[in-house]
């Protein structure tokens, strides 16, 4: 078992568990990446805890993972009700929810750069015509933040819903008819069957979602790069802005040890759950 096992292991100790204990390690130095490594202790992390920048990045991060996450399961779990019934196309149409998953994130914050551009974007262009305003999407410190979170709900939700889907397609027909039977409607059959049975899967779409928008920083950094101001500045995009400009690895890496202890708090609150909805 461990020789077929060896080769994802050789890849998750070298790039990912590796990298990870190494960053928790340079967490407690000064280093600039070309000067020598000086052993501060948690110096980085009280530094990191009397910054506003910080701060600022954990509320940014908190407001957007507020956003993203009830939009996706909602949206998703909708989805996955609509191509669970039987439609013409259905086949086309699960395929198409799932493009934006699979494309490049970076394409798809140039694509909704231009769509969002001030000046010469569609979604203005639309508005003008309307007779109102430009909205300036990325621009503006009121819809930055929101605009960000837009495409991110647009790109996650083709995964999350086939997940949902195949949660649908496992719970047993004879459950619903004999609702049916009892002469409950379509409403309380997906509010006292559908939805208790889709605990599991619900909880591991939350996980996931909370996962995935904490990590999000492709699309800021091509849409905003954490602008304007620090509107949409989150802590991922202040991990690598500390690290990578202003050259403060210990620092920068103090923020992403804060990150993945949150992730790790995330896990085993939705573990629990998930392990008690299982059993």
């Amino acid at each position: 078992a461990f020789l077929f096992l060896a080769p994802y292991l050789i890849i998750f100790v070298l790039f990912r568990f590796g990298p990870s204990v190494a960053g928790v390690l340079i967490s407690l130095t000064d280093w600039n990446i070309i000067g020598d490594i000086n052993f501060v202790g948690l110096d980085n992390f009280k530094k990191l805890f009397q910054t506003d920048y910080f701060w600022t990045a954990l509320g940014n991060t908190a407001k957007f993972v507020a956003i993203v996450v009830p939009c996706v399961v909602v949206l998703s779990l909708a989805l996955a009700v609509l191509f669970n019934q039987k439609l013409r196309f259905k086949g086309i149409a699960r395929a198409v929810t799932i493009i934006p998953y699979v494309l490049i994130p970076a394409v798809v914050g140039v694509i909704w750069n231009w769509m969002y551009s001030y000046k010469s974007g569609i979604l203005n262009y639309y508005i003008g015509k309307a007779g109102m305003e430009p909205v300036g999407w990325l621009i503006d410190q009121k819809y930055a933040l929101i605009s960000i979170a837009i495409v991110i709900i647009w790109s996650y939700l083709g995964y999350n819903m086939l997940l949902f889907l195949a949660g649908l397609q496992n719970i047993p027909q004879e459950l619903r008819e004999a609702a049916i039977l009892d002469g409950a409607d379509s409403r309380q059959s997906f509010f006292k069957i559908t939805l208790p049975l889709l605990r599991p899967v619900t909880s591991l779409v939350v996980t996931l979602s909370f996962v995935n928008t904490i990590q999000v920083y492709d699309q800021i950094y091509v849409m905003t790069n954490g602008g304007p101001g620090t509107a949409s500045m989150t802590l991922v995009q202040y991990m690598y802005t500390s690290a990578f400009k202003d050259y403060d690895m210990g620092y920068g890496s103090a923020v992403g040890t804060v990150i993945v202890f949150i992730l790790i708090a995330v896990y085993f609150v939705t573990n629990k759950i998930l392990k008690s909805e299982v059993e």
